[in-house]
């Protein structure tokens, strides 16, 4: 056995008999292998390439908060099994072994902060429990999470990252797109700001609701967004497909999102941006 588990943010597996397994991550864009904790310590960002590599959902909350200042709401809300559905192995078996593997409850974790002293209600996926699927229980904790931003008459933010709707659940994963949406659209009669922060990837049923709907969008660099993949869309259309179409550079160049913010200036850059929006509502 390896003395050392592999990291959950790399892909790659070291090969080489004289590296233990666990110490280095390979940069996907350099090929460099980059020492772990130099990693953890620059946020996930590979150092020459400025690959961002996936950021689970507590760290990114501690990346974004001031310390101590967050508090978790709704987390003891759990998925059930409507549809009793059974692929390789049963949903409730599929939960419970994501549960175990990433610590979490589900694909989103929500509560309360301040960032830079401005207080926030924040929801941020996490890609590692099945794919960031929106099920109930994501699409219920995300739309808590905006009414007690509007209730408290403070800005939401949310960190999305999915491949889309969890069809597990059917129809009921589909309803979440509503549900949140609906919230959204009393935060905005409420003259209350709403950030939306698109990572890789961020697909589907997720970016076809919350996550296209904010006064803000800003992704991450490089990151793949839209609704289906890239294949199903030219088998679809018959149509060659501009290089590129789905990241965030192209996304930004045709208006569909507002700003490509590197995870180094993220708090920086949303303090600025907060500052601007809640204080200009306040005010009005």
């Amino acid at each position: 056995m390896p003395l050392f588990s592999k990291p959950k943010y790399s892909t790659v597996t070291v090969k080489k008999r004289d590296i233990p397994r666990g110490l280095w991550t390979k940069d996907p864009i350099t090929g460099d292998l980059i020492y772990n904790k130099e990693l953890e310590q620059n946020l996930l960002v590979a150092p020459k390439s400025g690959y961002h590599f996936p950021m689970d959902a507590p760290t990114r909350m501690n990346s974004l908060l001031d310390e101590g200042t967050f508090e978790e709401w709704d987390a003891d809300l759990t998925s059930v099994d409507p549809l009793s559905f059974t692929d390789s192995k049963s949903y409730m078996d599929r939960l419970e072994t994501y549960r175990k593997k990433t610590k979490l409850t589900d694909a989103v974790v929500s509560g309360s902060g301040k960032l830079h002293d401005i207080p926030v209600e924040v929801s941020v996926m996490d890609f590692r429990f099945i794919g960031a699927s929106m099920g109930s229980v994501v699409g219920e904790k995300i739309t808590r999470s905006i009414e007690r931003a509007t209730e408290r008459g403070v800005p939401c933010i949310t960190v999305c990252a999915s491949g889309g709707a969890r069809m597990q659940e059917g129809i009921l994963s589909l309803m979440q797109m509503a549900k949140t949406s609906s919230a959204l659209a009393r935060q905005a009669k409420a003259r209350l700001p709403y950030v939306s922060i698109l990572t890789n990837p961020t697909y589907a049923g997720v970016m076809a609701s919350f996550a296209s709907l904010g006064d803000l969008i800003i992704a991450e660099p490089a990151a793949l967004i839209g609704f289906a993949g890239a294949r199903v869309i030219k088998e679809t259309t018959n149509e060659e497909l501009p290089k590129g179409f789905q990241t965030a550079e192209f996304l930004l160049e045709h208006g569909l999102i507002d700003q490509i913010v590197h995870r180094h200036e993220m708090k920086d850059r949303l303090k600025s941006f907060l500052s601007a929006m809640w204080s200009a509502e306040r005010s009005a």
